[in-house]
């Protein structure tokens, strides 16, 4: 880049930050401290105006008041501070899905008057909820499940007049539910939410019967796995709105109350309790001690599929009749009285440990022992279990770490479970119910709109909570990865219940696998990184605040005006065995030069062949550094980050401990020299090239014995002197252990060895030597920098037109 060219971009940069910042500037002051304390922070977060530069996950009104944080499934890590409160405007709050988001919910959070969303699904949070949740009025969506929340629930949610859904599901909450009592608010004001879902806690004491009433809109009540006792209160026969009620695996007693008959529930589940009494129209009652004869007209009920009463003390004789379900497959009597079956059903009926199968010679199908749906350890898929099917189309060859989408497209998929609470159905072999649920998925996403191709579901199984677990897997359109605002928003439509799935599955929760394969939105979510020549040689490092000004948006246009090629692709330019130790070389220094020379040190964490450039000459240039990370001082030679980076090239120890070093971009480097000398991309057909190479690879023979892996069109009819010490050093730079390699500075001085035992000059066409290297740690310009860099991040040295 000549002089000219690079203080017209200098200029152009400092215009740009003294540009008044249109974004208020508490939510501005506000944002920033968040972005001391969060690590993996959207790399577009970036500048003095979020609103006006869309910085992702942030939205906001006219008047540039931040109105929605949502940064959902993006890796965060840090706390909740309490200046979360400051952002007075603030409506929606979705942080979902960050494990590493940890600490205690701040008392402030009380101070966001206009919230409506507060969505903190599967993080990390500890601690009492504060009781300050009380103050937000506007609050319609309140979800805190899957975190380790302790303590009670703090009676003052029911003072939320207007809140629609409340999960506080899958934490440590305990003590009993609150109801109001004279100036104290309690859970049964609520006469506006739908959902009450309080499943996998602690919570003891009696359900009271004050908590409901014919006045409330309740559709889901959830209150499995907890440590309740006493009786069913009668009061929950008033709430006629109610499809749902799981009360199972308490320590409930008594009788069944008979206004549950008043009730037109999909799903009810009072199993693992202690109750007793006369049977109703139950599905779902085993463990229950239940007593008396079985009614047959319990088999007529429209959609019955399934009846489970094992472990009770039904007794006499069982008659199906003769109008049954017409979906009714199992029969579940398991451990009780009868003493009377005579068979002749289609349906599935288990009544081993009943005296009717104690008899002698009792030998019977009936009397065989069902298999446990579950075991403690984790869940056991059905057999036959469901997966999405191919569409008619060809096959897709993929790399090993990618996968064939349905449509049969390579890609890398946003993955996690569905995990449905009471779904009112029970053959997980219905294919046609899954089907439902895809296209309810697509059609969620289709509306937002967002670039999803297709989804897949596999493995439907019923865990020991009774819970219905689905894979999920999630496919990007238009690229093979989804960028950190997709993830984020389809993280919004799972979080925040936008997506509806088919009524038979009822209420669900997502639980997210991280995603660390993002690729950046093209025009600008990555901060570019570029590095010129300036006047008498001095390197000029020019981090550009807007993300992708030049570099990135341009990439496509600027590559053809420079004449860049990637140096291993179908370019039609013959390299030799010399072009190729050149190409090696000149990339080498230039990482050099990243980790040695540049203050502060900086770590390219993409290094592979795509990322090496090749001017008209040939001339290897180092380019994309939209990954690339400063190590500051304090870091001490790693910094501990979230793994970003490329499948085959990646640092199998930074993958393993995320501690980041610059001996992270020498492993990347070594896989790039087998590529060069195999012309092989590192993952092909399953294969790693690495893996394949020592396999292969005997040093008692010829050229290592490597002649059928080696490109023929490194020259294999002639002498390929250094070829092996070249194989040695790269095998050296993808030593496991980080501690076992080479520097970048090693390396470059074993490649100028090889390029002198080959015959060529080191020091030609402007490269410098080692010596030179050598001074120039000490203090002098570094004469190859230049070289390395001046295209780097891919628009013409010559022409810069700005945007």
């Amino acid at each position: 880049m000549g002089s000219k060219a690079l203080v017209f971009l200098i200029l152009s940069f400092i215009q740009v930050c003294a540009i008044g910042a249109r974004t208020n500037g508490d939510d501005l002051a506000k944002l920033n401290a968040l972005k001391d304390i969060w690590d993996n922070i959207p790399p577009n977060w970036v500048g003095a105006d979020p609103c006006g530069s869309k910085w992702d996950g942030i939205e906001c009104t006219t008047d540039s008041r931040v109105t929605s944080i949502t940064l959902s499934s993006i890796g965060l890590k840090g706390q909740l501070s309490g200046d979360i409160s400051s952002f007075s405007a603030l409506q929606i709050l979705d942080l979902s899905y960050n494990k590493d988001l940890k600490g205690s919910l701040p008392a402030t959070i009380g101070n966001l008057k206009q919230l409506t969303n507060l969505i903190l699904v599967g993080c990390g949070f500890t601690g009492p909820i504060p009781d300050s949740i009380g103050s937000l009025q506007q609050l319609r969506f309140l979800s805190l499940n899957s975190n380790g929340f302790t303590g009670g629930i703090p009676p003052s949610i029911g003072k939320l007049s207007n809140l629609y859904w409340l999960d506080l599901a899958e934490n440590q909450l305990e003590g009993p539910i609150p109801v109001s009592r004279g100036s104290t608010p309690g859970l049964d004001m609520l006469v506006k939410t739908g959902h009450f879902h309080f499943g996998k806690n602690r919570l003891s004491g009696t359900i009271p019967a004050q908590l409901f009433n014919s006045s409330m809109s309740l559709i889901h009540v959830l209150f499995e796995d907890n440590n309740l006792s006493g009786g069913i209160p009668f009061s929950i026969g008033q709430v006629r709105t109610l499809e749902v009620l799981r009360l199972d695996r308490n320590a409930l007693n008594g009788t069944v109350p008979s206004s549950l008959s008043n009730l037109s529930v999909s799903e009810l589940s009072l199993s693992n309790n202690q109750l007793s009494g006369p049977i109703r129209d139950l599905s779902m009652m085993e463990n229950t001690k239940l007593q008396g004869l079985v009614p047959s007209n319990l088999f007529g009920l429209p959609y019955l599929q399934t009846v489970i009463l094992n472990n009770n003390q039904l007794n006499g004789s069982l008659v199906l009749g003769s109008s049954l379900s017409n979906q009714l497959q199992i029969v579940d009597l398991q451990d009780n009285l009868i003493s009377v079956y005579k068979g002749g059903s289609q349906v599935t009926v288990i009544l081993a440990g009943n005296p009717v199968c104690m008899e002698s010679g009792a030998r019977e199908s009936y009397c065989t022992v069902r298999p446990p749906v579950c075991q403690e350890s984790g869940t056991v898929p059905p057999p036959n279990s469901y997966v999405t099917e191919q569409n008619n189309c060809d096959p897709a060859q993929c790399t090993s770490d990618q996968i064939p989408n349905p449509n049969c497209k390579c890609a890398y998929p946003y993955t996690g479970v569905l995990e449905f609470r009471a779904p009112s159905f029970s053959d997980l072999g219905n294919r046609a119910i899954y089907s439902d649920l895809q296209r309810s998925l697509m059609d969620s996403f289709n509306k937002v709109p967002l670039p999803v191709d297709s989804v897949s579901l596999s493995n439907p199984r019923k865990d020991c909570s009774e819970y219905l677990d689905i894979n999920l897997q999630i496919f990007p359109s238009l690229q093979d990865s989804f960028n950190r605002s997709v993830i984020s928003r389809i993280g919004f439509v799972l979080s925040n219940q936008t997506f509806k799935p088919p009524e038979n599955f009822g209420p669900f929760c997502f639980h997210a696998y991280p995603y660390v394969l993002f690729v950046e939105a093209n025009g600008g979510s990555s901060p570019g990184i570029i590095i010129g020549a300036g006047v008498g040689g001095t390197v000029l490092l020019v981090l550009l605040i807007l993300a992708g000004l030049y570099a990135y948006r341009q990439k496509k246009r600027a590559e053809k005006a420079n004449h860049e090629i990637n140096p291993f692709g179908q370019t039609g330019i013959r390299l030799d065995w010399i072009r190729r130790l050149k190409v090696a070389l000149g990339a080498a220094r230039g990482l050099a030069y990243l980790h040695e020379l540049a203050s502060p040190p900086i770590i390219h964490r993409d290094i592979k062949t795509t990322n090496i450039l090749l001017d008209e000459r040939l001339n290897a240039k180092v380019g994309d550094f939209g990954l690339s990370k400063l190590l500051g001082d304090t870091e001490k030679g790693h910094v501990t980050t979230q793994v970003k980076g490329t499948m085959g090239y990646l640092d199998p120890d930074y993958y393993m401990t995320q501690q980041l070093t610059e001996k992270s971009d020498v492993y990347s480097f070594g896989v790039v020299m087998l590529e060069l000398i195999t012309g092989r991309r590192p993952i092909e057909r399953g294969k790693y090239i690495v893996r394949e190479l020592k396999m292969t690879m005997d040093r008692t023979k010829d050229l290592y014995n490597l002649q059928e892996i080696l490109d023929p069109g490194i020259g294999l009819d002639t002498s390929l002197k250094g070829l092996t010490k070249f194989v040695d050093l790269a095998l050296k730079c993808v030593k496991d252990s980080r501690d076992e390699r080479p520097t970048m500075s090693e390396v470059v001085k074993e490649i100028e060895n090889i390029l002198e035992l080959a015959g060529l000059n080191p020091n030609a066409e402007s490269a410098s030597s080692s010596a030179t290297y050598e001074k120039a740690t000490k203090g002098a310009s570094h004469p190859y920098s230049k070289d390395a860099f001046e295209y780097s991040g891919g628009f013409p040295p010559s022409k810069i037109e700005p945007q």
